[in-house]
């Protein structure tokens, strides 16, 4: 904490740092709580995607040797584009999957078997719960990160400025009414020794 002086200036920038600590800390209160929230809300997706995923892997797994044996799955799904745009949550910009476009290659349903098409469809769940984590992993570590920030920003207030302005109002408060005090005891001092000489003067 920088020294203060011992001023009515500075009892007086003292508190007007005070009542924009006051004005600022519901705010920043404030948005600490939203993005808990929005955390929340995150945490929840991200688990329900990993789970959606981790399902479809375990329905997957009595296909693995069909589709290890045939060889000719591979390329019947592609993806063309991931659509990202930005969202702003709690005042923090992250990504948001908005849709992503595949590319289905042309097959013959004479010539591949009659589980191509479960197949073809897995693949393309399976990229996109994949893609859907990965967005929802980079939107939790921004909103962490905001978090983060914000609640250092909110102990800082509560915890350091606001009673170290305090502390100070106080300590220039006691000194000037000392002061103020010894001000006064000096005039009616002063004031008895000039009436004192006045009167010797008379007599």
């Amino acid at each position: 904490m920088a020294k203060i002086k011992l001023t009515k200036n500075e009892l007086k920038l003292q508190k007007d740092e005070l009542k924009r600590y006051y004005h600022y800390l519901p705010t920043l209160q404030l948005k600490k709580q939203q993005l808990q929230i929005e955390l929340g809300k995150i945490l929840q997706a991200l688990e329900e995607a990993q789970l959606k995923e981790e399902m479809l892997a375990n329905n997957l797994n009595g296909w693995a040797d069909v589709f290890a044996e045939n060889s000719f799955m591979e390329g019947l799904v592609k993806i063309k584009q991931v659509k990202i745009t930005t969202l702003n949550i709690a005042g923090v910009d992250v990504p948001h999957l908005e849709g992503i476009e595949f590319i289905f290659k042309d097959y013959d349903l004479f010539t591949y078997p009659l589980w191509v098409d479960y197949g073809v469809d897995a693949v393309k769940q399976m990229l996109t719960y994949k893609i859907n984590i990965q967005i929802l992993e980079k939107q939790l570590r921004a909103v962490n990160q905001e978090l983060l920030i914000t609640t250092q920003r909110v102990n800082l207030f509560e915890k350091v400025k606001i009673p170290q302005a305090q502390s100070a109002i106080r300590k220039i408060r006691i000194i000037l009414g000392e002061l103020q005090t010894a001000s006064v005891v000096r005039g009616k001092i002063a004031k008895r020794k000039i009436n004192a000489e006045a009167e010797a003067m008379v007599a």
